[in-house]
């Protein structure tokens, strides 16, 4: 990866995002030395432009930030840097240097949960109830959506709002098992409701 460090004197920015949750935690800078040693050791180090020297984020407070990946920008010269934290980033206390929460969106949980049943797909475990589902086969994992959506409607109908959200987790996870098996995921359904959310779309 090409880096042009002599652009800003020595230095590009690093923007640093939770690797989970998206959220950008900080704004940092590095030199070619600070960058090695960040892949070197998977510890975020930065070069501190007012004390001259480099600091790994972490060594004082113990809220270090784990590598994941490193991106380089099209002009070469910003850096996003993915990374999982320790506690809060900012010195003062904060998830964030802007003073917000650090929580994960639930929805991107949906597309986490499609990566580890592919998972599951491709290395069957034995004793995954996961793995059952597939062996079991087409028609039986389409049934379980099916029975799975029918114990919803019976919740929305007369049931508790906590049974029907129990439910309707099941039913998703049904229908992600299924999606799965067919070469699709949860996504595919996600751009469909986009389409449809378009002025212009007409229904097929």
């Amino acid at each position: 990866m090409a880096i042009d460090f002599e652009k800003c004197g020595g230095l590009v920015p690093a923007i640093i995002q939770d690797a989970e949750t998206k959220n950008v935690l900080m704004l940092g800078y590095m030199n070619q030395e600070a960058y090695d040693k960040t892949v070197e050791t998977g510890l975020v180090t930065f070069y501190s432009r007012s004390r001259k020297c480099l600091w790994t984020k972490g060594e004082t407070s113990g809220n270090y930030l784990h590598l994941v990946d490193i991106k380089n920008d099209c002009d070469q010269d910003t850096l996003l840097v993915s990374v999982h934290p320790d506690g809060p980033t900012c010195h003062t206390g904060t998830d964030t240097c802007w003073g917000e929460k650090n929580e994960p969106n639930p929805l991107l949980f949906l597309s986490s949960l499609s990566d580890f049943i592919e998972k599951r797909h491709e290395e069957m475990p034995e004793g995954s109830y996961t793995t059952s589902l597939f062996k079991d086969g087409l028609n039986r994992m389409a049934q379980k959506v099916g029975e799975e959506a029918l114990e919803l409607v019976i919740e929305a109908t007369n049931g508790t709002n906590e049974r029907l959200i129990y439910e309707g987790s099941d039913m998703l996870y049904h229908l992600i098992v299924l999606l799965t098996s067919k070469g699709l995921r949860i996504e595919d359904l996600a751009r469909e409701l986009m389409e449809r959310h378009n002025p212009g779309w007409k229904k097929h």
